[in-house]
């Protein structure tokens, strides 16, 4: 991350399952620390961001995501953290106790958009309960060529080289590209 944040990227990290809790406390991460937080872009009154903490999903966290979304005005709502609640990857897949807590939370606050990655590869997922979009992207770390398995609920993917996404929101379409290395 240092050639990044050197030059200016702002980060708003999430934890993983590699990641030391610690690193909440690291200033260019951003997240203040915190293991979970929400934050709005600036310049943005229409724009929220939820990061959570996935790898223990307890009832404070609960109760903190429930408050955070009811209070949230926002038109776009968008969760990111790294444990997929949809995923077709062979070596790990969707999370599904986190799914069992956290979608219905997502479905009655409507939250428009979830990113995670946890699995090596891109996939968007077909609109799931709620109408929302999951999409998964961990390409950019150990590549799983070959991992992703068939499924009816997924939309796109990409596990044969690396890949990152590039998103942008105006009004109320937003735009997203994913880019291989090649």
């Amino acid at each position: 991350y240092k050639p990044l944040i050197d030059a200016g990227v702002k980060f708003q990290a999430a934890t993983g399952n590699h990641d030391n809790p610690n690193q909440r406390f690291y200033k260019p991460f951003n997240m203040d620390g915190n293991l979970y937080y929400s934050f709005r872009p600036p310049g943005s009154d229409n724009i929220r961001f939820f990061a959570l903490d996935t790898n223990y999903v307890d009832k404070i966290e609960l109760a903190w995501l429930d408050k955070e979304l009811a209070a949230s005005a926002s038109d776009w709502k968008i969760a990111y953290f790294h444990h997929p609640l949809y995923s077709s990857g062979a070596a790990h897949g969707s999370a599904l106790e986190t799914r069992a807590v956290l979608e219905p939370l997502f479905v009655k606050y409507g939250v428009s958009v979830v990113f995670s990655g946890h699995d090596h590869f891109y996939q968007r997922m077909k609109p799931q309960t709620g109408g929302i979009v999951h999409w998964v992207t961990g390409g950019g770390g150990s590549l799983r060529k070959g991992n992703i398995r068939p499924s009816n609920m997924m939309a796109a993917g990409f596990d044969t080289d690396y890949s990152f996404m590039i998103v942008e929101i105006s009004g109320e379409t937003m735009f997203f590209k994913a880019i291989s290395r090649t």
